[in-house]
């Protein structure tokens, strides 16, 4: 264990996060940059006495919890809390689970793209950050739980409306291929993920096709350039469909855009207006 590098490397880590990045109150008088060692120890739910230990190069060996609470309270990336065990004298193991924490320069970049419909999906494919426009052309994800707000359940175990599956989209088929070596991809990664081990064995008995297609352990995904969605209210809004990837909180940022002039541009300008609302049903 080398505490010094330790007690170093723990401090430049807190300095560099706000109080608005966990979403606390900076408060008068903050002399100190980034949080507070009180405010990272109430985080990661042990004492200020022993969190100021740790980085006064005085304390024993953390353990394995404790470094799993300060690498989430800190917001650490994988390299990031692979380093951390090294420094701790103890082996680092698998990730603890996908990250659900959308960093806020992603969840402000989602707004201000009002002509595209954005959402950011987990590693399990889960829906965990959306703006308007991408609610009014799919769903009111704020009105989901997190169960259906996730994808790769939505596609295999519905509900199935009218329009279709998930959404009426014109690549079902092919989603339902790649979600599954997507899926199959992070089970490696989060081998003790009690959620993403129970999500694929709720797949595996509710579907016999999703069965089949994690039999093939395939885990190589084509990405889709352009799809189209069958609204209820405008109809076909045929758009784009850019991926990037969030590294370090193994995420993904989906921007479905249409073409500039198209009628699709046309129908998503309209749902920008009508939002969530359903004017196919009446009042």
């Amino acid at each position: 264990m080398d505490r010094r590098e330790l007690a170093d490397f723990l401090r430049s880590r807190r300095e560099r996060i706000t109080p608005a990045d966990v979403g606390l109150a900076a408060g008068p008088r903050r002399r100190t940059p980034g949080l507070r060692r009180e405010e990272v120890a109430q985080l990661a739910y042990i004492s200020t006495e022993y969190y100021t230990r740790l980085e006064q190069a005085r304390a024993p060996r953390p353990s394995l919890e404790v470094l799993a609470q300060v690498a989430r309270a800190l917001r650490l990336s994988d390299a990031e809390r692979d380093h951390l065990h090294h420094l701790a004298g103890t082996p680092p193991g698998p990730p603890p689970g996908p990250s659900r924490e959308v960093r806020q320069s992603i969840v402000d970049l989602l707004h201000r793209l009002p002509q595209a419909a954005a959402i950011v999906i987990s590693a399990t494919h889960e829906v965990i950050a959306w703006n308007d426009l991408a609610a009014a052309l799919m769903e009111d994800f704020s009105a989901l739980s997190r169960r259906d707000r996730n994808l790769v359940r939505r596609a295999f175990l519905g509900p199935h409306p009218k329009s279709g599956r998930l959404y009426g989209v014109s690549d079902s088929a092919e989603f339902a291929i790649s979600s599954v070596q997507h899926l199959r991809a992070a089970s490696a990664r989060y081998p003790g993920d009690a959620e993403l081990t129970g999500l694929v064995a709720e797949l595996l008995d509710g579907s016999e096709e999703f069965a089949a297609l994690w039999a093939a352990h395939d885990v190589t995904a084509s990405p889709t350039l352009c799809k189209t969605f069958h609204h209820p209210v405008v109809g076909p809004v045929v758009v784009n469909c850019d991926v990037l990837d969030i590294a370090d909180r193994d995420q993904r940022v989906v921007i479905y855009t249409a073409a500039p002039g198209s009628p699709s541009e046309e129908a998503l300008r309209l749902l920008s207006v009508v939002g969530t609302q359903r004017l196919d049903v009446p009042g």
